[in-house]
C-alpha cells in the first residue's frame, strides 16, 4: 500500500491516509468493497438499501467492521424528495447508530431534518451536491464536508450539467468547509488537478466497478473495461432528473421514449426500476437496467484489486507532481 502523499483537511476529518472517497454505489457498496477501500487508506460508505433486510445491513456493518479490525467507515443516506421514502432513512441511521459508524454521507436532498441525529450521535457527515447554492445551503444547516458533482459523473449529476473543472474552481471559494470533487475523476493526475483547484480530495464511483471486491458479475465488470468516456448517456430529464448511464439497450429504449416525447412515468418504469440494476450485476447482463454509469469509466480499463486502483492512482498523482515541477520556470 501507498503511503501517505497528500495532507488534507478530508484525510484529517476522516483519519484517512489519502484524500480519495468511494461513493456509496447503489447495490455495489457492501462490507467487502468499503473494508478494501478503507484498508487502502480511502474511505467508502455502505449503502442500506442494497440488502433486503435491516438483518442483512446490521451483518454488513459488523462485517465491514471486521474486515477493517476496527477503522472507521461510512453509511451512504440518500434523501428523496418524497416524504414517505424517507421513513426508513431513521431506521437506517438508528442501526448505524447503535453499530458505532462513524461517517456519513448524505445525497439527493436537503439532509437539514436528519442532522440533529447524526451530530447527536458524533457523527461526521459529507453531503453531495451539483451546484454551489446547494453546498451553501447544506453547510450552513451543518454538515462537516461536501462532495461536489461535475456533469461527468454516473448517477444523477444534476440539471445544471456543470463540469468538474468549474465545479473545483468554483465551490471552494464559496465555503469555509473541506470539499471533495467528483464526476469523470478516476486517475492521479485529476487527484493533482483537484487538489490544484482548491479542493480537498477526490470521490470515485464508476472508476472502482471493476474492482475484484465488486460483487458484480465478471461480465459486468469486462464491459465496463471496455468502455469510453463517450459510452454513457443521459436520460430521464423528461422527469427534470438527469440520469447519466452505461448507454446499453435499456438507456435506448428510454431515450426513444423521451424522443417520442413519453411524459408517462407508467411507461418507463419496467425499464428504469432499481431491481432491474441488481439482476444487472448479478447476472452480467449489461444491458438490463439503466445502469449508473459516469465518464470515469474510460480509466477502468481492468479487473484488479482497490489496492491496486489507489496505488495507480497515487502513483500517477506523484509522476504528475514531478511533471509540474519541472514545467516551473526559475526565479531570478
Amino acid at each position: 500500500m501507498t503511503p501517505p502523499v497528500f495532507k488534507t483537511r478530508i484525510t484529517e476529518l476522516f483519519g484517512i491516509d489519502h484524500p480519495i472517497l468511494c461513493g456509496g454505489l447503489m447495490w455495489l457498496a457492501d462490507a467487502n468493497f468499503v473494508g478494501a477501500v478503507v484498508n487502502a487508506g480511502g474511505m467508502g460508505f455502505i449503502t442500506p438499501r442494497s440488502f433486503p433486510s435491516l438483518n442483512d445491513y446490521r451483518t454488513q456493518l459488523r462485517k465491514c467492521r471486521e474486515i477493517t479490525e476496527g477503522k472507521p467507515f461510512g453509511v451512504n443516506i440518500y434523501v428523496s424528495a418524497r416524504p414517505d421514502a424517507n421513513e426508513e432513512l431513521g431506521i437506517f441511521l438508528d442501526v448505524a447508530i447503535e453499530e458505532e459508524v462513524e461517517f456519513v454521507e448524505t445525497a439527493g436532498f436537503s439532509p437539514k431534518a436528519f442532522l440533529p441525529r447524526i451530530k447527536d450521535a458524533g457523527m461526521k457527515v459529507i453531503h453531495k451536491c451539483t451546484t454551489l447554492r446547494h453546498a451553501q445551503s447544506a453547510a450552513k444547516a451543518g454538515v462537516d464536508a461536501i462532495t461536489i458533482l461535475g456533469a461527468e459523473a454516473g448517477g444523477h449529476p444534476g440539471m445544471n450539467m456543470i463540469g468538474g473543472i468549474v465545479q473545483g474552481a468554483v465551490v471552494p471559494d464559496g465555503l469555509d468547509i473541506p470539499v471533495v470533487l467528483a464526476g469523470g475523476v478516476g486517475t492521479g493526475r485529476q487527484l493533482l488537478a483537484a487538489l490544484s483547484l482548491g479542493t480537498d480530495g477526490i470521490l470515485m464511483g464508476s472508476r472502482m466497478t471493476v474492482a475484484e471486491e465488486i460483487w458484480a458479475d465478471d461480465k459486468y465488470k469486462q464491459r465496463v473495461a471496455e468502455t469510453v468516456e463517450s459510452d454513457t448517456r443521459i436520460v430521464m430529464s423528461t422527469f427534470n432528473d438527469n440520469s447519466r448511464v452505461l448507454d446499453n439497450a435499456t438507456a435506448k429504449a428510454v431515450n426513444e421514449l423521451e424522443q417520442q416525447g413519453v411524459k408517462d412515468f407508467e411507461q418507463y418504469k419496467p425499464l428504469v426500476q432499481g431491481p432491474n440494476q441488481r439482476e444487472a450485476y448479478a447476472s452480467g447482463n449489461f444491458d438490463q437496467g439503466t445502469l449508473s454509469m459516469g465518464q470515469s469509466c474510460t480509466f477502468a480499463n481492468e479487473i484488479v484489486s482497490v489496492e491496486k486502483i489507489f496505488d495507480d492512482i497515487l502513483s500517477d498523482a506523484i509522476e504528475m507532481q514531478d511533471r509540474l515541477s519541472s514545467l516551473a520556470i526559475e526565479k531570478g
